[in-house]
């Protein structure tokens, strides 16, 4: 179990894994909120966490899972590594993040919340594109009644990667493929939107040669007469507007992805003034009317900032294994309904 924390000390934190994710998103916020301290690194890239991180130790998952200094840990492995080693730290008394997908089985997520719940733990998911600012601005436009009645929203995640990679997330393995990694951003944002859909319809594909998980998807969600589309392509040369929404009263367009992943890439952090924000020639319009809405400031640092609340004040965590849990659902019915040539009807959450 975790050691009796030193009160005002910061929460001392473990990542499992140094990839991409551990390494672009995951260090750099944990080093820009104060409540958290980078304390381990399981990887075997430590030159890389050397020279990135001078003075955190490096180590194996073993070890991490059974340091009783570490309060938190992280899971940023394969997807198919995340709910298996979210159990595994539970069980070892550490509250958990664990980076999207959360599980690859819904019921599999729920597990992990009741276990978590049980053991008085912090479980939460790593789903960072809930705090874009062009999704942000989308929520604002919505909940304002810009549009009037909205008929369609669609969301793209387009990129121009001709060649595949010789990297698990391009591989015939579980949890690998597009729909997986970027369907987890789009899905839990029309999920946060408009809920669980009423059916799922997919199209799922592998385009470019030599590949071997899912490159390319177009989803259509249902929720009455509103229609909720979400692509992706691997082979887009000028990728489609961000978002494009469809009302009664005006459309909004939305182009270009949220700048902060490329921030923090190039070191910039959450508190920096420029931080999350965007140029005005970046930002979206509103159709009918020809106004340019500004677009509100991502700020990627509010999920730790509302972790440290959560396991210091009991505040709320910044997301829910149970909201979490809904995006792997629609995932599922997606494979499903590619695999089938139908439509999935996903009833409410019991």
């Amino acid at each position: 179990m975790t050691s009796a924390r030193v009160p005002g000390s910061p929460l001392r934190v473990g990542l499992l894994g140094y990839g991409l994710s551990g390494s672009r998103f995951h260090g750099p916020l944990i080093a820009a909120e104060p409540a958290f301290t980078l304390a381990a690194v399981a990887s075997s890239r430590a030159e890389a966490v050397a020279r990135d991180w001078p003075g955190v130790r490096t180590g194996t998952v073993e070890s991490l899972l059974a340091d009783p200094d570490l309060d938190v840990l992280v899971v940023c492995t394969p997807n198919e590594l995340h709910a298996p080693l979210a159990e595994r730290a539970l069980r070892a008394g550490k509250h958990v993040v664990v980076e999207k997908p959360f599980a690859l089985d819904a019921d599999e997520a729920l597990r992990l919340d009741a276990l978590a719940k049980e053991r008085g733990l912090c479980l939460t998911v790593f789903h960072n594109r809930r705090w874009d600012g062009d999704f942000l601005t989308v929520r604002q436009l919505l909940e304002q009644g810009r549009l009037g009645t909205l008929y369609s929203l669609e969301s793209h995640f387009d990129r121009f990667r001709p060649q595949v990679k010789a990297r698990w997330k391009e591989q015939d393995v579980p949890g690998g493929g597009t729909l997986w990694d970027l369907g987890s951003h789009l899905i839990d944002q029309a999920v946060q939107l408009f809920g669980l859909p009423e059916s799922v319809a997919a199209d799922l594909g592998q385009q470019r040669p030599g590949a071997q998980g899912t490159d390319w998807f177009h989803l259509v969600l249902r929720y009455g007469t509103l229609r909720v589309v979400l692509h992706s392509g691997s082979v887009v040369h000028d990728p489609w507007p961000r978002f494009v929404l469809q009302g009664d009263r005006d459309a909004y367009v939305k182009s270009a992805l949220d700048p902060q992943e490329g921030q923090l890439e190039a070191g910039l952090r959450p508190g920096h003034p420029d931080f999350g924000r965007e140029p005005s020639e970046r930002h979206g319009r509103l159709l009918s009317s020809g106004e340019t809405v500004a677009t509100v400031p991502g700020d990627y640092g509010q999920f730790y900032r509302q972790l440290g609340a959560a396991i210091i004040h009991g505040a709320p965590v910044p997301v829910t294994a149970l909201s979490a849990s809904d995006t792997v659902r629609v995932i599922q019915a997606a494979l499903q309904s590619d695999r089938e040539g139908r439509r999935i009807a996903l009833p409410p959450r019991g």
